[in-house]
């Protein structure tokens, strides 16, 4: 259920962004969600989010900056090394110079320039570009 859940609230920022919409509100939510956006914020895709009410259905809003051109949830949640991080990236992502692939490590929701540095691995659970 809580990839399921992840999966549509990316698929609807990228159709809100393929209408240039300005804003979108996810629902349901969970922490995943919340730690796929700060990513996403902090690299420049999305401007910002608020979460609303987080301890019951809540709801969050998303102001989108209209950059992002993919965002994709893996239902597979896929396993990987800190050794093979790059050879997944160079597979999944369409080119070298943008795009992102966030993996939950034991240290946190990562993407995957972060793990690399960290020498952490984990399960890969998106990427965006």
């Amino acid at each position: 259920m809580g990839r399921r859940i992840l999966n549509d609230a990316l698929r609807t920022m990228v159709n809100a962004e393929r209408r240039g919409k300005a804003m979108v509100e996810l629902r349901p939510i969970s922490n995943v969600i919340s730690s796929f956006l700060k990513i996403m914020k902090d690299r420049g895709y999305v401007k910002s989010f608020q979460v609303h009410d987080p301890h019951r259905v809540g709801k969050i809003t998303v102001e989108l900056q209209g950059r992002i051109k993919d965002c994709k949830a893996l239902t597979y949640r896929q396993d990987i090394k800190a050794r093979d991080i790059e050879q997944y990236r160079l597979k999944m992502l369409p080119t070298r110079q943008w795009g992102y692939v966030v993996i939950t490590t034991p240290d946190g929701v990562l993407d995957h320039e972060e793990a690399i540095t960290r020498n952490v691995g984990g399960q890969v659970i998106g990427y965006f570009h």
